[in-house]
């Protein structure tokens, strides 16, 4: 006779345990190694750019996933396509974005990855080759703000009338995503969109020195910060990861 109460057992064994194999792969922190363990220069710029490079290759992996069902829709000339609907809201697409463009126009402009070079030269530069106070306790290597209050890390220097804080990110593969996502969907950044849009229209490579151009915008330092980030990828040779 089958023992229906030891089955029964045994199946929510099963269950809790899945349960935890999911929690595990979903929902446990990742924390990224401690980069301040190898010696500042060339120890620690190979140990950050070979953690790091997987990381981009694997978001931009899913950016050309998403462009390439954009163009599969676009093509067939099935704008109001559901999967279309999702990847708007996705890519945070709003109605006075398509009131002079169609969608698919606005989506191939936003859909579209974050060459290699510009995000490792920008994940140096935000988080101090990973060091930082941020990247070590949140994830943060892009120097991303939040608004909502414990959405973060509240920054030593914030003054009494702000609220920002420094997101907190699951991951450092999180904090990639939610950087490419940000180049990629707010207004702030349309310069680099239209730099990368015009490489492609002319069949040119898409480099992180051509789309820094339009990164004056993503800190104080305007024009300099552009400068600046051509330098780093310049002297650590990072077009090789374009």
């Amino acid at each position: 006779m089958i023992n229906l109460k030891n089955n029964k057992v045994l199946l929510t064994l099963v269950a809790i345990l899945v349960a935890i194999a999911i929690w595990f792969a979903f929902f446990s922190r990742v924390t990224p190694p401690d980069f301040s363990q190898y010696q500042a220069g060339p120890e620690r710029k190979t140990a950050f750019f070979g953690y790091f490079e997987p990381l981009v290759a694997d978001v931009n992996k899913d950016i050309l996933a998403d462009r390439a069902q954009v163009k599969e829709v676009c093509t067939a000339d099935a704008e109001n396509d559901a999967a279309l609907s999702d990847l708007a809201v996705q890519y945070r697409v709003d109605k006075t974005d398509v009131e002079a463009e169609s969608l698919c126009t606005v989506l191939l402009r936003r859909v579209d990855i974050v060459p290699a070079s510009l995000a490792l030269a920008q994940a140096a530069n935000e988080s101090a080759w990973g060091t930082s106070r941020f990247a070590q306790l949140g994830n943060n290597f892009f120097g991303q703000w939040c608004f909502v209050k414990g959405c973060g890390i509240v920054p030593n220097d914030r003054g009494q009338d702000q609220v920002h804080e420094v997101a907190d990110f699951r991951s450092p593969r999180d904090s990639v995503a939610s950087y490419m996502m940000n180049l990629n969907s707010h207004d702030a950044y349309r310069p680099l969109r239209n730099i990368r849009q015009s490489l492609r229209k002319q069949d040119a490579d898409i480099t992180g020195i051509e789309l820094s151009h339009g990164l004056n915008s993503y800190s104080e330092r305007g024009e300099e910060y552009g400068k600046e980030l051509r330098a780093m990828i310049s002297f650590n040779k990072l077009t090789q990861y374009d």
